[in-house]
Order: C-alpha cells, then sequence, then structure tokens
C-alpha cells in the first residue's frame, strides 16, 4: 500500500467534455499488509533529499505525494524524472496551467457541514482550519502531479522534446499551506476506524492505495466516517465523474505545448531500464484516476465546510 550524483538542472484549453464514462478508482478493499514500496521523506537522503525538497517548494505545500515516494524507491526513476521535466515547473509552466484547469472546474456539491456538528465529531476551531487546509492542498497538489505524469508518460513511450531555448527558473510558487496533519498509518488504527479509511482505497501495482486526504482527515474518525458516507453515493455518480474527465481531458491538453517546450534530456542521467517502463505506466494509469477524485472530492469537501 501506498501511504502517498548531483540533480539536474540546477536547482534555482477548453474544457473538453468526456469520450467515455468516468470509472472511479476507488475499489473496497481489506488493508493488506504488504505495502507497495516508497520511499518517506525523513528517509530520504543525498540527491533524492534535495529533489523531494524541490517538489514541495514548486508544488507549494508541505509534503511530497505517493507518485514521487514510489518513484524514488526505484533506482534511477525519481532523479531521470526530474532531470528531464524539472523545466517545466521551475519555470511555472507546468503549476499555472494545472491550477488554472483546476479553478474553472465546477463539481457537485454535497450537504452543508454545520460548526456545531464538527464539534459533536471532535473537530475544534484548529481542525476545522487544518481541514479546510487539508483539502485545498490536494486540490492544489494534484493536478500538478496529473501534469508531471502526463509528461512523463510521454517520455516513457518513447517521444522525446528537442526544444533548444532555456525555461525561466525564476518563478516564485506561492505560500505552502499548513499546518497540515500527518498521514495516519492504518496499521495503528481500531479495526473499525481502519475499515472505513480502507472503503475509499483502491489499488497500485496490485497493491491497496489509500489516498493521503483520506489519510490525513483519519486524523478525526468521526468526520472521516461522515466523509466516507457522504462521499460513496458518488463514486459511480455520472455528474462527479463527469467532473473528473473534464479535469483530465483539459490537463491532457495542456500536455503536449507543454512537452514541446522542454529542452532535450540531460545525456548525463541515465533512463531507468526499459524492462520497468510498464509498471510505471500502470502505476501512472491509476494516479489518473485518483488525482481527478482529489481534486473534486477536495472541492466537494471545502464547500461543504462551515463558512
Amino acid at each position: 500500500m501506498i501511504w502517498g550524483a548531483p540533480i539536474w538542472p540546477p536547482i534555482p484549453p477548453t474544457l473538453r467534455a468526456p469520450a467515455k464514462p468516468w470509472r472511479f478508482a476507488s475499489v473496497r478493499r481489506p488493508l493488506e499488509s504488504r505495502l507497495l514500496a516508497e520511499l518517506q521523506e525523513r528517509e530520504a537522503t543525498g540527491a533524492i533529499a534535495g529533489i523531494y525538497a524541490e517538489i514541495r517548494r514548486l508544488w507549494a505545500v508541505p509534503y511530497v505525494s505517493s507518485l514521487q515516494r514510489h518513484l524514488a524507491t526505484r533506482p534511477g526513476w525519481l532523479e531521470w524524472t526530474w532531470a528531464a521535466l524539472a523545466p517545466a515547473f521551475t519555470s511555472g509552466r507546468a503549476q499555472a496551467a494545472a491550477w488554472r484547469v483546476a479553478d474553472a472546474l465546477s463539481v457537485p456539491q454535497l450537504a452543508p457541514i454545520n460548526r456545531d456538528t464538527l464539534r459533536v465529531w471532535g473537530v475544534d476551531a484548529a481542525g476545522e482550519a487544518a481541514i479546510r487546509a487539508t483539502a485545498a492542498s490536494f486540490v492544489r497538489v494534484s493536478p500538478v502531479n496529473l501534469m508531471l505524469s502526463g509528461l512523463l508518460r510521454r517520455l516513457l513511450k518513447g517521444e522525446r522534446p528537442a526544444h533548444a531555448a532555456n525555461l525561466s527558473s525564476s518563478w516564485m510558487p506561492p505560500a505552502a499551506m499548513g499546518p497540515l496533519p500527518t498521514l495516519v498509518d492504518p496499521a495503528e488504527l481500531p479495526a473499525a476506524e481502519r475499515a472505513v479509511l480502507a472503503s475509499l482505497g483502491t489499488t497500485v501495482g496490485g497493491q491497496p492505495f489509500v489516498p493521503g486526504l483520506y489519510r490525513m482527515l483519519a486524523t478525526w474518525p468521526a468526520f472521516l466516517a461522515h466523509v466516507a458516507t457522504v462521499l460513496k453515493p458518488h463514486l459511480d455518480d455520472a455528474a462527479t465523474g463527469a467532473a473528473c474527465q473534464r479535469l483530465l481531458s483539459a490537463i491532457d491538453a495542456e500536455i503536449p505545448t507543454l512537452f514541446a517546450a522542454l529542452p532535450a534530456p540531460p545525456s548525463t542521467i541515465a533512463p531507468p531500464p526499459a524492462s520497468e517502463f510498464g509498471e510505471v505506466l500502470a502505476a501512472l494509469d491509476t494516479y489518473r484516476k485518483t488525482s481527478p477524485e482529489m481534486v473534486v472530492f477536495g472541492r466537494m469537501l471545502t464547500d461543504a465546510l462551515p463558512v
């Protein structure tokens, strides 16, 4: 389960209707003890730690997503990916496009939650602010991750950019959101809470995966139980699925122009083994499901909170 050499380069469309019905990634499975590998931020050293720091700064969130944490467990993968694709993010072009798409997205509405109900659920004022920031952080980070995975997919399919111009690296990201709750370890939860968390999960690489949004919200068990209850009808809802597909289609429409603007990948870092491309592409396929859901559900939860 994912519980989500020097660095190079130096660190310094219209929304389309879905081509086919959206299928939600969420499948209700029991949590298993065998976990899909990831490199936790606290365990990162050297070049990986430097890339993690850049991702936190450029994504403007105080954490590194499971997508990058999993790539970091595969020798050479994160280093090669970042060497080839970092200019899209140090220039801010990927983030600007991703956030523009997310901001333009309309989402279904959940029933509003009043503040007294939050207090009954054990969510105090600080917790309410943390929940709001948590949801907002996934709305911010997930479309940027879709840009990264879309660009990486092109590399893995043999495409190579050849733009000679240097993209600016002087872009300044917004301040990171926070403070945010830590990711809850499902193994430490009581059985009932673990089951509720698992009901919001899917699989990556054949292993169970619960998106970080829900693992953070598990800090407030009663609130998470409410989230699981109200989101379940939307897991296969046509309107919610259409919102996810509109987001994905709009992000996909941004990828070709951004990819074409990249410099050629550096020859100083060897690409990962081609024998691993299929496994990584399969993982990217799952993130193409969960990342749009994080934007849509994050917006839905934020809109339901008291003003």
